[in-house]
């Protein structure tokens, strides 16, 4: 990954807006493993791409080379046009990357309040304004994070990142451990910061048919490459083709 200053872009396709978010030729991993190699992936303002693919396919691993919490072996992560320094975490922050990571990383024995309030940049909305989005929350504003259900605790994460004003949110096994109506909830409260705050949204899921609702497109990640990528709508009325790039299965001739 490149540490040199802003880039000069080419011109977008007609009628296609410019991403928000690119990825070019990255190649990334943990420890002297390589989990993915060469991969591209854009994603445009207000689109919400669904990160698909078996376990340890290394979706995980790129989101947090995304967010500059793991070093590119190669490559570079662009926002709005900007390369970001590599294994960077703090300068991806400051160009609006924001990682909601599976483990939520919230402090525990801090108030939903404080945790709103320690995440809150200069200049940034009140905590108390993301009570419109989350009204469960605004029940439980004086409750330590502990002391939440794992819903509460997913939507306070999400809060916490909505409340940083992301250019780019980067979400990570959302529903994990959730009930089902919560997770529609979830995913609801996704689509509409895409929609209303004009976010580059990555959600890595793995109920497909959940990410295949909320998500405009979709790419399937396995064995280190984006193997299928298209509308989201399409892949969802296709579950041999998803099943194939699940399966690492070559398409037919």
């Amino acid at each position: 990954m490149s540490e040199r200053g802003p880039v000069v872009e080419a011109p977008s396709e007609p009628g296609r807006a410019r991403a928000r978010l690119e990825c070019r030729g990255c190649t990334g991993g943990r420890g002297s493993t390589v989990v993915f190699r060469d991969l591209d992936l854009d994603v445009r303002a207000g689109t919400v791409v669904a990160l698909l693919g078996p376990n340890g396919a290394g979706k995980s691993t790129l989101l947090l080379t995304l967010a500059g919490l793991l070093p590119a072996r190669a490559g570079e992560v662009r926002v709005d046009g900007v390369a970001l320094r590599p294994g960077n975490a703090v300068a991806a922050s400051h160009a609006g990357v924001v990682l909601v990571p599976d483990d939520r990383s919230l402090f525990m024995t801090l108030t939903v309040e404080e945790n709103l309030e320690v995440a809150r940049r200069r200049g940034g909305p009140a905590a108390r304004d993301l009570v419109d989005i989350f009204p469960a929350l605004g029940q439980r504003w004086r409750i330590s994070a502990g002391a939440l259900s794992g819903g509460e605790q997913q939507m306070l994460a999400l809060a916490r990142a909505l409340i940083q004003q992301p250019k780019v949110l980067l979400v990570d096994e959302m529903s994990m451990g959730l009930a089902p109506l919560i997770v529609e909830t979830l995913f609801d409260t996704v689509r509409r910061i895409a929609r209303d705050h004009g976010a580059a949204i990555v959600l890595v899921e793995q109920h497909v048919k959940l990410a295949l609702g909320v998500a405009d497109e979709a790419a399937v990640l396995n064995r280190g490459a984006i193997v299928l990528r298209g509308a989201a709508d399409e892949l969802r009325d296709d579950s041999t083709q998803l099943e194939r790039a699940y399966l690492g299965e070559p398409e037919p001739a």
